[in-house]
């Protein structure tokens, strides 16, 4: 074997973990695999013989690319941010239990809200609560001082104490929702009820097709539940960044994910990709 293969085998072992750090920080799967290539491209041409650490190189370098894409992102941002969905991570299978086990554990609701934080911020809680890193690791990255990393840190953390923490229990989020697409496919409105908080937010990101929309409280999510079960889709159980969802098939092909959020038993925010550019490169089954 010679150095390059071994070099790449090496790099093979922190993929993962690299993939993970780009992904919270750019909640894109292809924007992430981009980040991760891209660490690679640098390692392969860098003289890495006195790192000691090259984990921790790695994880540098993948996080100063996901810097410049998030301030690229910044700059060029057409889409309304209200209503923007990151990609899901998705499982479509017969045993959703095992399947969570292979899915991101990262909340959609989570990466909604490190949306509207500034690069720096949300590389510097990513980095810090997520994965550990130390503020002064952290610190040449955003070009900052220690001390001045830990506040853009604590800044996130506060926005981010607004996020949607779904319930532990798969079984029990799953029986909320089957709850919910029942009534709403018979459009029983006080069934939807007793299964939506009263504050629930819904979200829907149709990319370039049209405005998405951002609806608050019962009437408008149960009005608009009742509406799209008239479309003819059919629901198919799925894994959504851990949590139980749903994928929507129209005439066996895929055109929505939907991820509800559960809370103390109640949909708290659902949240639902819809454009299809990006429900194509998620590469989710047919339907027979």
């Amino acid at each position: 074997m010679d150095d390059h293969d071994g070099l790449a085998e090496e790099f093979e072992g922190f993929r993962g973990h690299l993939r993970a750090v780009a992904y919270r920080m750019l909640g894109s799967l292809t924007e992430a695999e981009d980040a991760v290539q891209e660490a690679w491209l640098r390692l392969a041409r860098t003289d890495t013989s006195d790192v000691a650490n090259l984990g921790g190189w790695l994880t540098t370098v993948v996080s100063r690319v996901c810097l410049d894409m998030l301030r690229s992102r910044k700059s060029r941002r057409e889409e309304p941010l209200e209503t923007f969905v990151p990609d899901p991570v998705v499982t479509v299978g017969d045993d959703p239990v095992e399947q969570a086990m292979l899915t991101d554990s990262v909340g959609l609701a989570l990466l909604v809200v490190l949306e509207t934080l500034s690069p720096a911020e949300r590389l510097a809680f990513v980095l810090h609560d997520m994965f550990a890193v130390p503020f002064d690791e952290i610190a040449p990255i955003v070009g900052r001082s220690t001390a001045a990393t830990t506040q853009l840190a604590s800044r996130a953390r506060r926005r981010v104490r607004g996020a949607a923490v779904p319930d532990s229990d798969l079984a029990a989020q799953r029986k909320v929702v089957d709850a919910f697409l029942a009534a709403a496919r018979v459009g029983d409105f006080e069934a939807l009820v007793t299964v939506l908080d009263p504050d629930v937010v819904l979200r829907v990101d149709v990319g370039a097709t049209g405005p998405g929309a951002l609806l608050r409280g019962i009437e408008a999510v149960a009005g608009q539940a009742r509406l799209s079960a008239r479309n003819g889709a059919t629901p198919r159980e799925a894994i959504v960044n851990g949590a139980a969802g749903w994928v929507s098939y129209i005439e066996g092909q895929p055109r929505a994910v939907l991820s509800p959020t559960v809370r103390g038993g109640r949909i708290v925010e659902i949240n639902i990709l819809a454009d299809p550019a990006r429900i194509a490169q998620l590469a989710l089954p047919a339907l027979d």
